[in-house]
């Protein structure tokens, strides 16, 4: 348990840095150049999900090819990836509206929503220490508010509050969605055709919408070396963020992933300290540190599936939630083998029993 605990937690924060990478670019990019285009720097890191991952299934052969997956399921890919470009514009866009309190804080709402679908959709049952994990770090989101206002990050109002605070609730709730989709796709299907699906429709989606809204932003950009660069920076850092997700919450949750990846904030801020200036609140470790308690409060006790709950069987412990799927496989396989030595010993036994009599027995 504590080797999976430190395992998680180490993914996490992986993830974490990532998110990190594409805050402070897009932050460089808007302070020292004034470039604010959300919707094209998406759509970089999906031509590359693309480039890696829709050509990959395009022609890989094992399991469903890509005609078979779109001929089936093409309109809840469409909505997939819809959600998916949708979520990273609204919180993008937000900051345009809104204070970086505001964010941060309307942020965690995703949370109890993913929650929320992942009981109703994935049939999670979770229990009291679950709740109180996330309350505790909820409340090291919070002490990093606080450290916040007391150092003055949260200059401006915004020149629309009520845009931006809705934009955020948009965006977090349309994240929940595309994690719980995620989680199941990845759990049941595979990493490769959920990758593959958003590299399709998310290129499609995004330059549909970057051609209609951001076209004179991009037209009005200065392009020199450093601006391409950051703009490489945030793509790589998008890239390997949606790259790594799967796999994490693969052997975790989607809501754990949510939970670990609180500390975003706190690594974007330790690099402002000395890209932007920011001033520095022990404030800030002891919201780390809290965040860290609660994660690993909610990583100590695996959670549920309601199929598991239902059921007298003795239920061994998951990574996350169960995949109902993988443990009738797992248990179809076990009784299925049997070793050499219980053949020879059935054999001695039984003398006369026939190979083929044996068989229909096992």
């Amino acid at each position: 348990m504590l080797r999976h605990i430190v395992k998680t937690l180490a993914l996490g924060q992986m993830l974490s840095l990532f998110i990190c990478g594409t805050a402070v670019t897009s932050q460089y990019l808007a302070d020292k150049y004034h470039v604010n285009t959300p919707m094209l720097q998406s759509f970089i890191n999906y031509c590359l999900l693309f480039l890696a991952y829709t050509t990959t299934l395009a022609f890989r052969k094992d399991g469903d090819s890509i005609w078979q997956i779109l001929k089936r399921k093409w309109w809840k890919y469409i909505l997939l990836g819809l959600a998916d470009v949708e979520a990273n514009y609204a919180i993008v866009k937000a900051y345009q509206y809104t204070t970086l309190t505001s964010v941060q804080l309307l942020d965690c709402f995703g949370i109890p929503v993913l929650m929320a679908l992942s009981w109703f959709i994935l049939h999670a049952r979770y229990k009291l220490i679950h709740f109180i994990a996330v309350a505790v770090c909820l409340l090291g989101v919070g002490t990093m508010v606080g450290a916040d206002i007391l150092s003055g990050r949260q200059d401006g109002e915004g020149s629309d509050v009520v845009i931006g605070d809705v934009l955020v609730l948009l965006g977090a709730s349309l994240y929940a969605i595309t994690n719980v989709s995620e989680e199941y796709i990845v759990k049941n299907l595979s990493r490769m055709e959920f990758l593959g699906m958003v590299g399709l429709f998310g290129t499609i989606i995004s330059a549909l919408q970057l051609a209609i809204v951001e076209h004179k932003d991009i037209a009005n950009i200065n392009w020199n070396w450093k601006i391409a660069l950051l703009f490489l920076a945030f793509a790589l850092c998008m890239f390997g963020l949606y790259s790594f997700m799967p796999i994490v919450i693969k052997v975790t949750s989607a809501t754990s992933v949510n939970l670990g990846i609180l500390t975003a904030d706190l690594y974007s801020l330790f690099f402002g300290l000395f890209l932007f200036g920011y001033k520095f609140s022990v404030l800030y470790l002891l919201s780390f540190v809290v965040i860290m308690v609660g994660f690993v409060m909610y990583c100590s006790m695996p959670t549920r599936t309601a199929e598991a709950v239902s059921t007298s069987l003795p239920l061994a412990p998951s990574n996350g939630f169960d995949n109902l799927a993988l443990k009738m496989e797992e248990n179809h396989l076990d009784a299925a083998v049997i070793s050499p030595v219980q053949c020879n010993e059935e054999e001695s036994q039984a003398g006369e029993t026939s190979l083929g009599t044996r068989v229909q027995v096992l």
